[in-house]
């Protein structure tokens, strides 16, 4: 049997009715604006370096990467993955490769296959790819005197949005609405009318189920009372100073 040296290692050149193409097992996430790693072997290891390697989108509709003869084929992929892909070979004498995608965005999101072709072989695999949107910026303005409201946006899929008080239980809220943008990204808004003030915060929380991330802006209610009463206190002044200066 012929033998293939790489690295350090003896990896045997088996026939090509028993190789096939694995990937790691269960769902890749990355972060819109990050990069996503698409990693592809063959099964058992053997050398890819003489293979040709693609990726496409799930259907194989849309080429994504080809590496054919040594190099990167140019031209051939689809334009939105041109200038944004890398190729990582380094473990090729292996017969393990990877694609990493960078600037993700959401519509990266979906299944993606890797496929390696040789004269008397061809085998692929399936993989998908899941693209979470973190939070841009998280604003809580207040408006109406008693009534807070919390933005946040940036966000893929569409979060877990809700109030907590200062023990961390959740305050039911007024109201709650979203908006999605050009990129898909989901942009959330949620109300709450203060009706009593036996807490000394309440805290907005926004949480992504698929990575695990959560955010949190805290709403100090003494600052509030104290805005909305130096205001009443201002316009009683002014109110005065007319009627004073009215009567003289």
């Amino acid at each position: 049997m012929d033998q293939h040296r790489s690295t350090g290692q003896n990896l045997c050149v088996l026939p090509s009715s028993k190789l096939m193409v694995t990937v790691p097992k269960g769902h890749l996430v990355a972060r819109v604006g990050g990069q996503a790693a698409l990693s592809c072997q063959l099964s058992p290891p053997q050398s890819a370096e003489h293979m040709e390697v693609h990726w496409f989108r799930g259907d194989n509709s849309q080429l994504v990467y080809l590496y054919r003869g040594g190099h990167e084929v140019n031209g051939e992929a689809a334009p939105e993955y041109v200038n944004r892909t890398e190729f990582v070979k380094e473990a090729m004498g292996e017969g393990k490769v990877t694609l990493k995608i960078h600037n993700v965005s959401i519509s990266d999101d979906g299944p993606y296959r890797c496929l390696f072709k040789d004269t008397d072989f061809s085998d692929m695999a399936s993989m998908n790819l899941i693209v979470a949107g973190k939070c841009i910026h998280v604003q809580v303005p207040t408006s109406d005197g008693l009534v807070v409201e919390c933005n946040s946006g940036g966000w893929f899929p569409q979060p877990q949005m809700e109030w907590r008080d200062s023990r961390g239980e959740v305050v039911p809220h007024s109201s709650k609405s979203y908006s999605q943008d050009g990129a898909r990204l989901f942009h959330m808004k949620m109300t709450l009318l203060l009706r009593n003030f036996s807490d000394c915060n309440i805290t907005c929380c926004v949480h992504n189920p698929v990575i695990g991330e959560e955010k949190q802006t805290s709403i100090i209610l003494f600052l509030i009372l104290f805005s909305c009463l130096t205001i009443a206190l201002v316009l009683t002044y002014i109110c005065l100073w007319y009627f004073i200066r009215k009567g003289n």
